[in-house]
């Protein structure tokens, strides 16, 4: 019987080539990649401290140190990668969302700021800036504090993209984005604010398809340790983002 945290094969295919420790990699050993990772993966889904970690998936102190080896070294964002080439980039979605964070995320060192941590109105926490695909498929992550505003992240996250159209809330519409959003040679979908001295149009109906960005924040949650943010530094956080990520993309 397969465990519910599992890879299924097809989805272990897919990655597998990818990941350090082939034959080919000297001094390195790829026999538990597939654990290591479902174990990772049971972390991400429950939430649990990394010492409930069930023991039939390793020492939990090993199984920690790797998964911080990883993070540190680009290897989950380098997973990532090799999915979202696959990526439809007819037009492309910009959004943010909102992850509370526990009270035992704080004392990093650093300080908040270094870690991807603040106090909005709706209390402390983290910002996930994200880029999806015309699916809602994630492409592109960012972090910052709860209390960061959102256009702020908007041309980092599209630079070096090609698209027909990008589609965001109007929380995006500030001149330079528009700009910046027309020089790729696309179209800026994305409502006016009120206060705007100039009204702009923009295509409401394709607008309607930005709700699946939205769709994509909601399954990522489905990961408690993405629905709140129980780790300390930036970089863990954003390695159990990425996973949600890939989790997405193996579908």
């Amino acid at each position: 019987m397969q465990k519910r945290h599992a890879l299924r094969d097809d989805q272990w295919e897919r990655i597998c080539e990818a990941l350090p420790g082939k034959d080919t990699d000297p001094g390195r050993t790829s026999k538990d990649n597939r654990l290591f990772i479902e174990a990772v993966m049971w972390i991400a889904k429950t939430g649990a401290p990394w010492r409930d970690l069930p023991p039939e998936y390793g020492k939990w102190s090993n199984v920690h140190k790797r998964f911080m080896r990883w993070a540190k070294n680009g290897v989950w964002q380098m997973i990532f990668n090799t999915l979202a080439v696959d990526a439809d980039t007819e037009w492309l979605m910009i959004d943010s969302t909102i992850v509370r964070a526990h009270q035992h995320a704080a004392g990093a060192k650093g300080g908040q700021q270094c870690q991807a941590l603040g106090r909005s109105r709706g209390g402390f926490g983290t910002k996930i800036h994200a880029l999806s695909d015309a699916l809602g498929n994630p492409m592109r992550f960012i972090l910052t504090g709860g209390e960061k505003s959102d256009f702020l992240q908007a041309c980092p996250l599209l630079e070096e993209q090609r698209a027909e159209a990008v589609l965001a809330d109007k929380g995006y519409d500030a001149g330079y984005i528009v700009d910046a959003i027309q020089a790729m040679g696309a179209e800026a979908v994305i409502p006016p604010k009120l206060n705007r001295n100039t009204p702009r149009n923009y295509d409401v109906f394709l607008y309607k398809e930005r709700n699946v960005i939205e769709r994509m924040f909601g399954k990522m949650k489905h990961f408690r340790g993405i629905a709140t943010r129980y780790s300390k530094t930036a970089v863990s956080f954003l390695a159990f983002v990425q996973l949600a990520a890939i989790s997405l993309w193996l579908k």
